[in-house]
């Protein structure tokens, strides 16, 4: 457990860790390079500790620098250069719902067999959305359990290229089906309804993939060869969400937030902040294949919007600490199109509702999202994180604004994106 004080101004620079999606995707990709990969702040988290467990297991050397944090050395192996132990290999992917589902595509077309398995939460999210298309492209994926999750059986055979409608915009199926696609015959197609995250797009073109995008559309030919690259991990926008929630609504706050990552596909939190009145200045911007900048926040009277829409695939991660802002702001906020939270780690809308109302907010919980009235002044409370990371780092930043105690029931489970979350949160509370 952990206690939770109102908060003093919030002031000072937070460096943020590296972004939790690029991190997982240099060591995939780097693996299938033919080289060295080198990569500098890299998230040394849990979910992408599994992805490197998966790797080393495929036969792949990762090499971490412990004298320098962050710095990781893939010695990839080509892209025929995956070789476990056994004919049938064992990945255990732990929380990681990224690492589980992207690997689906990597391990589809291989010659081998691979069983893949998560912790109790990963192996009850749903995994249809990407047995489906990777079996419409010749793939041999078997729900051990037929419930459509995990633990799956994945059979290696060749594959052919497709056109794939996804019925969802989703980063990790649209990079399931993409990375299959190098390996198969032909030329392969995601339409998606929204655009989803394209770290995977970028970062294959970085590589030396052809990689086509059209409007939400994107598609990749099949190619033999990968070219190592060094990459710089942008901070991870979700975990600088936290600090930018607090500074927000914790009065008298101004913090700097370094080196975060502002991709047009991740950056929902910024719009929807400043929508409500958030006073955040962008500075020493940079244009990079990932584009960066330092985020100044300070304290805002802010005050109710409606999200929802095409803007939701850019915030999906971030909507806990939204609708905690939302509680602290003045008028109504709607969230709607939000249905994905609830087969994340958590059902996310129910421990946010449940949470917030327990802390004397005015929200309601509905299929897709919730409906916030904010203004009411938070207390605290006995908050039950259901294992989830966003929940309990989300309910960390509302106990900042709450008088008396906030109790976090687990708070470990920050470890799984954000390690450091409590050290640097305290650091700011001056």
């Amino acid at each position: 457990m952990l206690t939770i004080k109102k908060a003093a101004p919030l002031r000072g620079e937070a460096a943020i860790p590296g972004d939790k999606s690029i991190s997982h995707r240099s060591i995939m990709l780097g693996a299938l390079a033919d080289g060295d990969t080198h990569v500098t702040n890299f998230l040394e988290s849990a979910d992408c500790l599994s992805t490197i467990d998966c790797f080393t297991r495929l036969g792949i050397f990762v090499e971490r620098d412990f004298t320098h944090p962050g710095h990781v050395i893939v010695h990839g192996m080509g892209m025929q250069g995956l070789h476990p132990s056994f004919h049938t290999v064992v990945l255990y992917t732990g929380n990681s719902g990224t690492t589980t589902r992207i690997m689906t595509g990597i391990l589809a077309p291989q010659r081998f067999v691979s069983l893949v398995s998560g912790d109790n939460s990963v192996n009850a999210r749903p995994m249809k959305r990407v047995i489906t298309p990777l079996a419409q492209m010749g793939a041999k994926i078997v729900s051990m359990n037929d419930d459509g999750c995990a633990p799956l059986q994945i059979t290696g055979t060749p594959l052919h290229g497709i056109t794939y409608d996804s019925p969802v915009a989703s980063a990790q199926v649209k990079s399931a089906i993409l990375l299959a696609g190098l390996y198969a015959e032909g030329p392969t197609t995601v339409n998606e309804p929204t655009k989803s995250r394209d770290h995977t797009e970028r970062m294959l073109r970085a590589f030396g993939a052809s990689v086509e995008t059209k409007g939400n559309s994107v598609t990749v030919t099949p190619t033999d060869r990968l070219t190592p690259i060094d990459i710089e991990v942008p901070g991870d926008i979700s975990s600088a969400a936290y600090f930018l929630a607090g500074a927000c609504i914790v009065p008298g706050s101004e913090v700097l937030l370094k080196h975060v990552g502002i991709n047009p596909t991740r950056d929902g939190i910024l719009r929807v902040a400043k929508a409500m009145g958030a006073d955040i200045e962008l500075v020493n911007e940079t244009k990079d294949a990932e584009p960066c900048a330092d985020l100044l926040v300070k304290s805002s009277a802010l005050h109710g919007t409606t999200i929802g829409g095409d803007l939701i695939p850019t915030l999906i991660d971030e909507l806990p600490v939204i609708a905690v802002m939302a509680a602290c702001a003045e008028g109504t906020t709607v969230i709607t199109d939000a249905a994905e939270l609830r087969v994340k780690e958590s059902d996310r809308i129910r421990a946010v509702a449940e949470g917030l109302s327990a802390m004397g907010a005015d929200i309601t919980p509905t299929a897709d999202g919730f409906v916030i009235h904010g203004g009411k002044p938070l207390h605290g409370a006995k908050i039950h994180t259901y294992d989830d990371h966003r929940i309990a780092m989300s309910f960390a930043v509302a106990g900042l604004a709450a008088e008396g105690e906030t109790i976090l029931d687990d708070e470990s489970c920050v470890r799984i994106s954000y390690p450091s979350f409590f050290q640097d949160l305290a650091a700011l509370e001056r």
